[in-house]
Order: structure tokens, then sequence, then C-alpha cells
């Protein structure tokens, strides 16, 4: 049996898609309410914070196809020690705790910064099965992740807020093996980062649409 095919996972994730709908449509209609001084001031902020406090109800999932891909990398890389940047209500948590599951387990470490999120996440692993799998951690990612890391990483996702994206790696790197994955969705909201992912001999990256993905290469003589 494969986890991602079968209940309760298929009709948790298709209300969870929808749930995403839903509440990003809203939040749009929300922002365009908002007169034009306070939408610039609010997109003028440099603190990311401020703005996923707004949208601490909003499903900030990843795309089906994100998803999926997820799963298979997470899959097809035998990746046993996952550690995830953003979990927001659990979607991408769910395929990759259900790729460590049909792989016979493994740890997944998450982090997300809004507390009501990580409720609804944990909530959501527990429906499908998958909450043992899984460390869920709230908080800033810069402290969450700065304890208690596997010693190897297989695999690190990066979905969280964009400026935070090459300071989680710096904080993660010493413990990517070689082989690990990193992938990093609407990784042009994070330019630092791509320079040091393009620039760096440590790795190989490539493009799929909004995702980034890189393998992190081996010493060299």
């Amino acid at each position: 049996m494969n986890t991602i095919t079968s209940a309760p996972f298929v009709p948790l994730l298709e209300q969870l898609f929808a749930d995403s709908e839903r509440t990003k449509r809203e939040f749009k209609e929300r922002m365009g309410n908002l007169s034009p001084e306070d939408r610039a001031a609010l997109m003028a902020n440099t603190d990311p914070l401020e703005l996923y406090a707004r949208a601490k109800d909003v499903h900030l999932a990843v795309s089906r196809e994100t998803a999926n891909l997820l799963y298979i990398l997470a899959r097809s890389s035998g990746a046993r020690a996952i550690v995830e940047f953003g979990a927001s209500f659990g979607v991408s948590t769910l395929h990759l705790a259900a790729a460590l599951r049909d792989l016979g387990g493994g740890r997944l470490i998450s982090s997300e910064f809004e507390p009501s999120k990580v409720a609804h996440a944990r909530e959501n692993l527990s429906c499908a099965g998958l909450l043992d799998l899984v460390d869920l951690r709230v908080g800033d990612a810069l402290h969450t992740f700065a304890r208690d890391l596997p010693s190897q990483i297989d695999l690190l996702f990066l979905d969280g807020a964009k400026p935070l994206y090459l300071p989680v790696l710096s904080l993660t790197e010493p413990y990517l093996r070689a082989g690990a994955l990193v992938i990093a969705d609407n990784a042009d909201g994070s330019p630092d980062y791509l320079r040091h992912i393009h620039n760096s001999r440590k790795y190989l990256s490539t493009r799929f649409n909004d995702l980034e993905l890189a393998i992190k290469l081996g010493e060299t003589t």
C-alpha cells in the first residue's frame, strides 16, 4: 500500500487543497480592502513576520505538482532524515512524511513560526497517521534548528520566509550529506540564497518552475 494514494491521506488532501484556495482568495480580498497607503506600508515592511501574522489563517500550501514532486524526490532518494522550513497547515509536511512511511520510517523535523498553524498541522498529521514520524517545532527556525538536528540530513525543503532561506541553509548545511537534496519553493524571492547556490562549488542546481532544486556535492580532491 502507498500512503499517498490511500485513505485517509487522499480525502484529507482534497480538503486541504480546497481550504487553501478558499483562504488565499479571502486573504486577497482583505488585502484589496486596505487603503493604498496601508497596503504600500505593509509591502514595504522588511519584517516578513508581520505579513505572516496577517496571513495566519491562510493555507500557504504548495501546489499539487510541488507536493507530489516532494514525495517523489524523498522516496526515490531513500531519504530518512528530512528538515522542512515552513510547515503552514502541513500539506508539504504530509507528503514528506508519507514518503518516510512508505520507505519504512525516518524522521522529519519541521519548523513553523505561527503557533495556530502548528496546531492545525499536527492535527492533520495525526489524521493521516503520520504524526509519529514528525518533530514539529514552533517558533523562529533560526532558533528551532539550532538544536537537535540529525547528524546527517538527506533532504532540506525551504518554504518559509524568503529572507531566511540562506540563514536556514547556513544553519543546516554542516549536516547535509553528500548527495542531499535542497529544494527551495518560490526561490526567486531569495536572491541571496540563489547567488549562494549558484556560485558555491558545493551544489549543482536546476530550476523546475518556481522550485530551485539542488544537490549537495561531495568534497573534491
